[in-house]
């Protein structure tokens, strides 16, 4: 009994310093990832030592370009993966990430021939095609899907710090600064990523562009109804004058109502878009782990023409319903 006892409070010593551990490491993630998020990237790279020119393009290198030679539907599509990259705030360039998806994908789809190999199948068609399924969807689409979620994050992020840098920008204006210098004090004050975005404008300023363009390039960056109200706001009241201070005022305040009213949508359709993540996500996963964990579950069938054909038209399905659950979920507010 004293053994069973001594056992017992030995094993939830255990449990509580396992505990205990995992909370310590948890809260020091927590608090490391948050000093992360909250630095400014352009006031880091001035203290850096950057130049203006040097800090200008790295935060710029990624910007969306408008590829106007291209068909409508892969342009449309290119922009968008731009978009992405850039909303996503990460380091690689956006030819660094593509390098890094197609020679990822090329060891990927050596690595799976090498399983096929080891497994005992022969080198056919159906055996190629399915390794380079296999490629692509650990290669290529999930990298997509991750940073498609970076992007959103970040997206939502500005979009909660917006009707603050208005209500920054209308004090300032009110306390009598200029527009220039208003817009230069929101990049000391806000946190990134709008922070970074008006240190944008505020060099593009510097440089000679017109406010009215450099907003309006910080409004197609980020693809944000927010944005596009503010740069209309500002172009009438510049061509009809009026006070701009009360006029952003009001647009904070519209602001806040639409995304009050987004959240509540949000809300009510968030069975929905998580309904839609799973069904994106889920058949890659499941793939990849299948393939993985248990090679010739699909090996030995590899080179039926049956299991090519349902494969193929398994694929365009999938493409299918990628798109139709966008459109479902893309919600207008």
């Amino acid at each position: 009994m004293t053994t069973e006892i001594i056992r017992i409070g030995f094993l939830l010593a255990i449990f509580a310093a396992a505990f205990l551990l995992f909370q310590t490491v948890g809260r020091i993630a927590a608090a490391k990832r948050a000093h992360i998020v909250a630095t400014n990237r352009r006031m880091s790279l001035i203290q850096g030592g950057a130049s203006r020119e040097e800090l200008y393009g790295e935060l710029l290198k990624n910007r969306p370009r408008e590829h106007s030679g291209m068909p409508g539907f892969l342009r449309n599509f290119v922009v968008t993966f731009e978009a992405s990259v850039y909303a996503s705030g990460i380091s690689w360039s956006i030819s660094q990430v593509v390098t890094a998806m197609v020679v990822g994908t090329a060891l990927l789809f050596v690595i799976a021939i090498g399983i096929a190999l080891g497994s005992g199948s022969d080198l056919g068609f159906g055996t190629l095609q399915l390794c380079l399924i296999f490629a692509l969807a650990a290669g290529v689409m999930l990298p997509y899907l991750a940073l498609r979620r970076l992007a959103a994050g970040r997206r939502k992020a500005m979009e909660k710090q917006f009707p603050v840098a208005l209500d920054i920008f209308v004090r300032a204006l009110r306390s009598g600064h200029p527009v220039a210098s208003a817009i230069d004090l929101l990049t000391q004050e806000m946190e990134d990523p709008i922070g970074s975005e008006f240190g944008l404008v505020s060099d593009e300023i510097t440089y000679g562009a017109d406010l009215k363009d450099a907003l309006e390039a910080m409004a197609d960056r980020w693809q944000l109804e927010d944005m596009r109200m503010f740069v209309v706001s500002l172009s009438v009241q510049a061509e009809t004058g009026g006070n701009l201070a009360e006029i952003l005022e009001n647009l904070s305040s519209v602001i806040r109502d639409r995304a009050s009213l987004y959240m509540k949508v949000r809300a009510l359709s968030s069975e929905g878009r998580m309904t839609g993540w799973m069904l994106t996500l889920l058949p890659v996963l499941t793939f990849v782990g299948g393939f993985l964990s248990s090679p010739k579950f699909y090996l030995n069938v590899a080179d039926d023409p049956m299991f090519i054909a349902i494969s193929i038209f398994l694929l365009v399905l999938y493409v299918i319903g990628l798109i139709s659950i966008r459109k479902l979920t893309d919600l207008k507010v």
